[in-house]
C-alpha cells in the first residue's frame, strides 16, 4: 500500500509541477487557459476557479493546459444560423446559445448574418420578430453555449497564435523548466536534511565490530590509497573493496593532515545476484555547509542529465535496445524497491525522473513540447506558423506513435514481471 500512495504522490508532483510551468507561463503571457488536466481521458474530478477549469483524469498517462486557439474550441456561426443571446447590464451580448434555446426562456432568438468572436466582437443580426437588423456588440467575457455546456470565448490577444514567438517558446518550454527546477529544490532538501556526499573517500560512520573498527579507522578519515594503488574518490575506494571479498588490503589514511599506514581483512558478503563482494563496515562522510548544498542541486541535475542525455544517444545509435525502456509498469515495480530503501532514496528517485521528464519532453518530436519548439523555431525562420492543420497532423501522429510505443514498453514491462 505504501508503494500506491508513493506512485500516486510521485506522478502527480510530477505531472503537476511541469503543467503548472505551462499554465503559470500562459497567464502571464495572457493567454486564456481552459484546462488544467492531471492524467487523460475521462473526469473523475473537477472544479472551475476564474477561467481555468482543474481536473483530474482517469488514465494516468501525463497531462495537459488547454490554452485558447489550440485547437478549435467552438462551432463556427455561419450566416443564417438560428441563436439566442443573453444580454448584461451595459446591453452587450454576454452569452451565445447555439442549441436547446428553449431552456432559456430569457434568451433573444435572432438569425445570424455576420459574427466576430475573435477580433471585433460584433454581432450582426436579424430580430426573428421585428425582422429589423440589428447589430451588437459581444462581451470580452462572453460564454458559448453549445448543448448546455458553457465555453467563455477568446479574443484573439488572448490566443495563443497571438503571442510573440518569444512568449509562445516560453509557455511551451516552462513545462520541463519547472521539472528541472523541482529536481534542484529536492536535491536542496536532500543537502540540507543529510548532507551533500563528499568527493573524497572521506569516511562517515564506522561500524561497531566491523573490519574497519578493528583496523582503528574513525570518522572523518580520508582513505589516499589500498596496497599503494592511489584512491582519489568514494566511488573508486568502494570498488576497490567490493573486488577483494575476504582479502588483507593495506590503508594509508589521512587524519586531520597526519598520515596514518593500517591494515584489515574484508568481510564477505553474498549480494541477491550470488556474487561475493567485500564490505569493511564503513558509510560515506557528508558535508552540510550551506555553500556545498547550494551548487550540489544544480550539479546533479547536470550529471543525472547528462547520464540520461547518454543513454538517449545510445539508445538512437542502436547500442541500446527498446527493451532497456521502461513504462509505467516498470516504474512502479522500480519505486516499490527505492521505497523499500527509506524516503531519502524516494525523494532522490523523484528528483530523477523529474530531470527524465524534462529532458524527454524538450525531444524534438511532435507531440512533445520539444517538437512544438521545434515549430516556433520555424515560425522565427520563417516569420509566419505553419498551417495550424498541418502542425496538427504532425502532432497527431506523433501522440499516435507515443501511444504505441509506451503500449511496447509497458508490454517490456509485463513480460518482465513474469520472467
Amino acid at each position: 500500500m505504501n508503494t500506491v500512495i508513493a506512485f500516486i504522490f510521485m506522478f502527480g508532483l510530477l505531472v503537476f509541477i511541469h503543467e503548472l510551468g505551462h499554465l503559470i507561463f500562459a497567464k502571464r503571457a495572457g493567454m486564456l487557459a481552459r484546462e488544467f488536466a492531471i492524467g487523460f481521458g475521462p473526469k473523475i474530478f473537477s472544479y472551475r476557479k476564474d477561467e481555468t477549469l482543474y481536473t483530474i483524469r482517469l488514465l494516468p498517462i501525463g497531462g495537459y493546459v488547454r490554452v485558447a486557439g489550440d485547437d478549435p474550441e467552438i462551432v463556427e456561426l455561419k450566416p443564417g444560423y438560428h441563436i439566442g443571446i443573453e444580454f448584461n447590464e451595459q446591453n452587450k451580448v454576454n452569452k451565445i446559445i447555439v442549441n436547446n434555446k428553449s431552456k432559456y426562456p430569457n434568451a433573444k432568438v435572432v438569425e445570424v448574418e455576420h459574427i466576430d468572436l475573435d477580433h471585433d466582437l460584433i454581432l450582426l443580426c436579424h430580430d426573428l420578430n421585428t425582422e429589423e437588423r440589428i447589430q451588437y456588440e459581444i462581451d470580452r467575457k462572453a460564454l458559448f453555449v453549445m448543448d448546455e455546456k458553457e465555453t467563455l470565448i477568446a479574443p484573439y490577444d488572448r490566443q495563443f497564435g497571438s503571442k510573440s514567438v518569444g512568449k509562445k517558446a516560453m509557455q511551451v518550454f516552462a513545462g520541463p523548466l519547472m521539472n528541472f527546477l523541482l529536481a534542484i529544490v529536492i536535491f536542496w532538501g536532500l543537502g540540507f536534511v543529510q548532507g551533500v556526499p563528499v568527493e573524497e573517500a572521506s569516511l562517515g560512520s564506522v561500524e561497531e565490530g566491523s573490519p574497519a573498527e578493528q583496523a582503528e579507522l574513525v570518522e572523518g578519515d580520508t582513505i589516499t590509497s589500498i596496497d599503494g594503488k592511489e584512491i582519489n574518490d568514494w566511488t573508486e575506494f568502494v570498488l576497490y573493496v567490493q573486488e577483494r571479498p575476504s582479502e588483507e588490503i593495506a590503508l594509508t589514511v589521512d587524519r586531520a593532515g597526519e598520515t596514518i599506514e593500517t591494515s584489515l581483512v574484508t568481510n564477505s558478503y553474498e549480494t541477491e545476484t550470488g556474487e561475493m563482494i567485500g564490505r569493511i563496515g564503513v558509510t560515506r562522510d557528508f558535508d552540510k555547509a550551506p555553500l556545498e548544498v547550494f551548487s550540489y542541486g544544480f550539479t546533479q541535475v547536470y550529471e543525472i542529465g547528462k547520464l540520461i542525455l547518454d543513454a538517449l544517444g545510445m539508445l538512437v545509435t542502436g547500442q541500446l535496445s527498446l527493451d532497456a525502456l521502461a513504462g509505467p509498469v516498470g516504474i512502479y515495480t522500480a519505486t516499490d524497491e527505492v521505497v523499500q530503501t527509506g524516503i531519502l532514496n524516494f525523494f532522490m528517485w523523484t528528483a530523477m525522473l523529474s530531470i527524465n521528464l524534462g529532458i524527454v519532453n524538450l525531444l524534438p518530436l511532435p507531440a512533445l513540447d520539444g517538437g512544438r519548439l521545434m515549430f516556433l523555431g520555424y515560425e522565427a525562420i520563417r516569420g509566419k506558423p505553419l498551417d495550424p492543420q498541418k502542425e496538427g497532423i504532425f502532432h497527431f501522429i506523433g501522440f499516435a506513435l507515443l501511444m504505441l510505443l509506451m503500449i511496447a514498453v509497458t508490454w517490456n514491462d509485463i513480460e518482465r514481471l513474469f520472467m
